[in-house]
């Protein structure tokens, strides 16, 4: 679907069809990468960033600041708070004020909450928010990694100061499709921007560990837990066998998998250096049809509605 129409950068450019995230911006990524990297994606016609407080301690909110400063406002930026440390009123305040040294920037288009947080209650939470919302500090307020009924409490309580949820962050892939249930459809009908993060599914989706090569999969034991079934893997490889067929990467079928979902607002790209980028940035213009669409969505299993009355789905 397209961006709210609230959602714009501050000269009111509206946000771009996919957003750019620079978790690897200080990692990864060097300078000379992330500078690269931005680089493309201005020429892409892309001017949404994505950054946290907790990315590469620190260092992307550096790099990406220093890059986004002399067009600052024809660009919309989003940081994230919360993780590590919670989000009670002070620890968040104070994560922010570092952010916002670490970007150059006396204002930020959006700021998420990075995690639900059980320890906090949604009041004290909010009540901070609003203090920056109110101070001109924040433009809009997002969550990230909030399941559905989390999303909807903390919409309540965001409305008793007068805020309102205007962005969702979940994880949303080929073989990740557990948003489809209740986030995506919640997001529709709540009239919430969704920007999903990871639609190469930490990497399985590019076709490179059917090829052998090394990387998260291997080396994390999170993301080898994450995306260790075996039908996630044959579906990568089938992924991979379309993609040849086409002539294009399997890397821009799967993000423009994720883009062509009408309830996603702009998937969120990344990548260590340009030319590993470059096939995200081609998902822009690749035209698929319904067919297509159908034909990679049958690769992998769609998840039960959430009251598993599948029968009468």
């Amino acid at each position: 679907m397209p961006p709210p129409a609230a959602l714009t950068a501050p000269d009111g450019t509206p946000i771009s069809r996919f957003c750019f995230g620079t978790m690897q911006f200080g990692g990864k990524a060097d300078a000379a990468d992330a500078r690269a990297m931005y680089g493309a994606c201005r020429a892409a016609g892309i001017n949404f960033f994505d950054t946290a407080h907790g990315y590469t301690e620190g260092q992307s909110e550096e790099l990406l600041g220093q890059l986004a400063a002399p067009e600052r406002d024809t660009l919309f930026i989003a940081t994230k708070c919360a993780f590590p440390g919670g989000s009670g009123g002070a620890h968040i305040t104070a994560q922010f004020d570092e952010s916002r040294r670490r970007l150059g920037m006396e204002i930020v288009d959006l700021l998420y909450l990075h995690r639900w947080d059980d320890d906090v209650p949604l009041e004290e939470t909010f009540e901070a928010l609003a203090a920056m919302v109110e101070s001109g500090r924040v433009r809009h307020i997002g969550v990230s990694n909030f399941s559905a009924w989390q999303t909807m409490k903390a919409a309540r309580i965001a409305a008793d100061f007068s805020l309102s949820i205007a962005m969702l962050q979940p994880m949303y892939n080929l073989v990740k499709r557990q948003a489809e249930v209740e986030i995506l459809p919640m997001a529709q009908s709540e009239g919430f921007a969704v920007v999903p993060y990871s639609p190469l599914g930490g990497g399985l989706l590019t076709g490179k560990y059917g090829r052998g090569d090394g990387g998260r999969l291997v080396d994390d034991a999170m993301y080898k837990s994450r995306y260790g079934q075996d039908w996630m893997h044959e579906a990568a490889t089938a992924l991979g066998q379309i993609a040849a067929e086409r002539g294009v990467s399997p890397i821009t079928l799967a993000v423009a998998w994720v883009a062509r979902n009408p309830a996603i607002a702009a998937p969120i790209i990344s990548g260590r250096n340009a030319d590993q980028l470059q096939p995200s940035l081609d998902a822009l213009c690749f035209a698929m049809d319904d067919a297509l669409y159908d034909r990679l969505t049958a690769l992998t299993p769609t998840p039960p509605p959430a009251t598993d009355r599948s029968e009468e789905a």
